[in-house]
C-alpha cells in the first residue's frame, strides 16, 4: 500500500510538471525551449514545433491524471511506456552533441523517476 501511495506521487508529480512545461512551450517560452539542452535553441519562428513539444507534454501528464481515475490497474503499464519519451528525449539531446548534463539530469532523471514510479505502482 505505501509503495503504492508513492508510486501515485511520483507519479502526479511528474503529471503536474510536465502539464506545467507543455504549457511554457505552447506559450512559447524561448527559454523553456533553450533549456531541452539541444545545442542551437529553436529559433523564435519556431512557435510550430514548440506547440508540438508542448501539446506532447500536455496530453502525456493528462493521461496519467485520468488513468488514475478510470484504469488505476494500468496506471504502472503506461507510466513505464511513457518513461519512453524522455529516454528518447535524452537520446536526442545526445546524438546531436547537446548538453550531457542537461540529457542526463533532465531527461534521464525523469525516465528513471517515471520507471521507479511504475516499480512501485506494480507492487
Amino acid at each position: 500500500m505505501l509503495a503504492t501511495s508513492i508510486g501515485l506521487i511520483l507519479s502526479w508529480a511528474g503529471a503536474l510538471m510536465i502539464i506545467a512545461v507543455g504549457c511554457a512551450y505552447l506559450a512559447r517560452n524561448e527559454k523553456n525551449a533553450a533549456g531541452f539542452g539541444l545545442p542551437t535553441p529553436p529559433a523564435p519562428d519556431a512557435r510550430g514545433w514548440w506547440q508540438v513539444k508542448g501539446i506532447r507534454d500536455v496530453v502525456t501528464g493528462l493521461l496519467v491524471i485520468v488513468f488514475t481515475f478510470v484504469a488505476l490497474d494500468y496506471l504502472g503499464v503506461l507510466v513505464l511506456v511513457l518513461a519512453l519519451i524522455p529516454l528518447g528525449d535524452m537520446v536526442i539531446v545526445l546524438t546531436n552533441r547537446g548538453s550531457k548534463a542537461a540529457a542526463y539530469g533532465i531527461h534521464g532523471a525523469t525516465a528513471l523517476a517515471l520507471i521507479v514510479a511504475a516499480v512501485l505502482l506494480f507492487l
